[in-house]
């Protein structure tokens, strides 16, 4: 009983091979999946899959790379879209210092307003850090979000931030990175912070899990990243299978 909390089944390398994503997720312990949107496009889509599929929920925000191309219109969309059930989370929002398309000031704005609507619709927010934690950290705070909290999604950071974002009502998501040999900082996350307060994920089709690291990552995957962390932890697959699972339900507020 598997949750990848974030997938983007939305993305065009899946287009070819839906179907057969799906099932052989299915074949792995995956029963439930949260597909991403960050965009008008991924969005849309996101939604489709989530009204086509009685296990796929659906999170939607602006990709901070892509802040620059956000508007008024977009947002409000958003929180438009934000009344449907199968709505779980706004998101992937946050922070991306790694390209250089959207200007710091515009990624932190588009932030902002993002964390503000979270809080207005009563929803988790999905963060994206590259290379930006302690803004990161610093907006999050200033912006109370911890009044919804979220996920900190393909979580890559130290165990020290690991605790403080806990502190705020944030889950921790670890992907793929925690099963790559030199992943120093995602083992050591696994290690330290309690199950009760962590979450498992794909990024797929990114960030594929040894032994497929460098090819097409998708949900099936996300069994390896189960594994990984129980054996980390010294305990069994199952129960981190079922522990994520509870804690991704709980933030989704899904019965």
């Amino acid at each position: 009983m598997l949750f990848d909390t974030h997938v983007h089944l939305n993305a065009d390398q899946f287009e070819e091979d839906l179907d057969d994503v799906i099932q052989r997720a299915k074949e792995n312990d995956v029963e439930w999946m949260t597909v991403v949107g960050f965009d008008r496009k991924t969005i849309n889509k996101a939604m489709e899959l989530a009204e086509a599929h009685s296990f796929i929920y659906a999170a939607i925000g602006w990709h901070p790379v892509d802040a620059i191309d956000m508007t008024d219109e977009d947002l409000a969309w958003i929180e438009e879209l934000t009344a449907h059930p199968k709505v779980v989370a706004i998101g992937e929002t946050g922070l991306d210092y790694h390209w250089d398309k959207s200007p710091h000031d515009v990624q932190q704005e588009a932030f902002r307003k993002q964390i503000q609507l979270a809080k207005k619709v009563k929803l988790p927010i999905v963060i994206h850090n590259r290379e930006a934690t302690q803004d990161v950290v610093d907006i999050l705070r200033e912006e109370n979000a911890e009044e919804v909290g979220g996920i900190m999604h393909c979580y890559s950071g130290s165990v020290e931030v690991a605790k403080q974002c806990v502190d705020m009502n944030f889950m921790i998501s670890l992907g793929g990175p925690v099963t790559f040999k030199n992943a120093k900082k995602p083992k050591e996350v696994a290690e330290e912070i309690d199950l009760e307060h962590l979450l498992i994920e794909t990024d797929a089709p990114f960030l594929a899990p040894h032994p497929n690291r460098g090819k097409r990552n998708e949900p099936a995957y996300v069994k390896l990243v189960a594994e990984q962390i129980a054996a980390l932890k010294g305990i069994s697959y199952e129960e981190v299978g079922k522990r994520t699972t509870e804690n991704a339900k709980k933030i989704f507020q899904l019965k």
